[in-house]
């Protein structure tokens, strides 16, 4: 593997003007250190509450109002009670479908090799914290058709893997080398994982995967430029690796580093810029590519899901931001938070289960995600078959014609 040229990847030293608020268009300004005061975070309730300030005028159409309340929320949360026994938590689709030779059990995905194709059926599965928390109805769905809408809507940036999607929880795809580097694109100080930035920003790390970060940060404070924080798998768990480290240990070549690294921020840049567009905050995500037999380096995996994401809803940031309080977020943070408060997510062999009121919200509000990026309506199935059934049947007739 070739060996990085030195100088080419210099550490990124980034600055903060102390002097500015914070602004959630693009770009974003640093905010004043001296006005922003941590308060306690106060997670009691799961219902989100619009600033007081906020005229009634301006919540009507707001996306913050529309997460809350509205009839689209109560119809779409009755759905979702009545189909928690129906989640789609395993497949077997290598017993009930022909040709298909093999499975590989991912945390949220179940692939399996079609031959010329692989088949990936994402599943209601919900993971954090390198395992699984709980099944989540219509997740896998969401995940599905969220990262479709965005691999169409981002071809001009990179090609990508997929060939054609028989079912709602399904992607057929090319097969092509993956890279062993997730690359996590951050715009953000925040996070509650082990690898996420403010935890290990708290722990005074300065330079994080290749990037200088100066003294002064908040948590929730927005970077002064977007940065890659690239991580590779170590036995059960996420590593973050400088972009050296990737070449040096023969995971990337610099060519294909320095091809992919520009890719996924012109990647996230669009996303932040769609994102803002319909009243979000695209936080930090995270992409996966590989290499196709004819060389060209594809997007593959899920794209700007709220699975791989984090978005905030942006009205309402500069506000709670400089009080002290968490953003409205329209992600699983406020799982993994809750599961931080009642175990220890990384050491405890059995977790405690999570209130079906904390996977109801969180289904809705993947709905709700997918529904204001796409500007469409989530189509829920119609019938009371099982998942499982209905994919099998669909898989196998796509795979008779290709």
């Amino acid at each position: 593997m070739a060996q990085r040229l030195p100088g080419l990847n210099p550490v990124k030293t980034l600055t903060t003007d102390r002097r500015r608020t914070p602004d959630t268009r693009l770009p974003q300004k640093a905010v004043p250190f001296s006005k922003a005061r941590p308060k306690s975070r106060n997670f009691s309730s799961l219902r989100l509450s619009a600033m007081a300030s906020q005229s009634q005028d301006q919540k009507k159409h707001s996306p913050l109002d529309a997460l809350i309340n509205g009839s689209r929320k109560d119809e779409v949360s009755e759905a979702i009670r009545s189909s928690m026994s129906n989640c789609l938590s395993e497949t077997n689709l290598h017993l009930t479908v022909p040709g298909l030779k093999s499975k590989t059990r991912g945390k949220v995905r179940d692939i399996y090799d079609g031959g010329d194709y692989l088949v990936l059926v994402t599943t209601d599965r919900q993971s954090a914290f390198d395992r699984i928390l709980a099944s989540i109805p219509f997740k896998g769905q969401v995940l599905n058709e969220t990262s479709l809408w965005w691999f169409d809507k981002t071809k001009h940036i990179t090609s990508n893997a997929v060939v054609a999607s028989p079912d709602k929880n399904v992607t057929i795809a090319k097969k092509c080398s993956v890279f062993p580097v997730e690359f996590v694109v951050r715009g953000f100080v925040t996070g509650s994982t082990d690898t996420s930035l403010w935890t290990v920003y708290r722990k005074g790390i300065r330079n994080y995967c290749g990037n200088a970060l100066p003294d002064g940060l908040l948590k929730n404070q927005r970077l002064p430029a977007n940065i890659l924080t690239p991580t590779t798998k170590a036995a059960d768990h996420d590593v973050p690796v400088t972009p050296k480290e990737i070449v040096e240990g023969g995971l990337m070549t610099q060519d294909d580093y320095d091809e992919v690294s520009t890719k996924a921020l012109k990647l996230f840049e669009y996303g932040q810029r769609v994102a803002s567009e319909h009243g979000l905050i695209l936080v930090d995500t995270k992409y996966e590519f590989g290499k196709a037999e004819d060389g060209s380096i594809l997007l593959i995996d899920e794209v700007h899901t709220p699975d791989s994401s984090r978005y905030w809803i942006a009205q309402s940031y500069d506000g709670r931001f400089q009080n002290g309080l968490e953003p409205e977020n329209v992600d699983k943070e406020f799982l993994r938070l809750w599961f931080k408060d009642h175990c220890n997510p990384y050491e405890d062999e059995v977790l405690p289960e999570a209130p079906e009121e904390l996977v109801a919200e969180l289904a809705w509000r993947y709905i709700f995600l997918y529904e204001t990026i796409t500007n469409s309506t989530f189509e829920m199935p119609l019938t009371k078959e099982p998942v499982h059934d209905r994919i099998s049947r669909n898989v196998a007739s796509a795979l008779s014609s290709l």
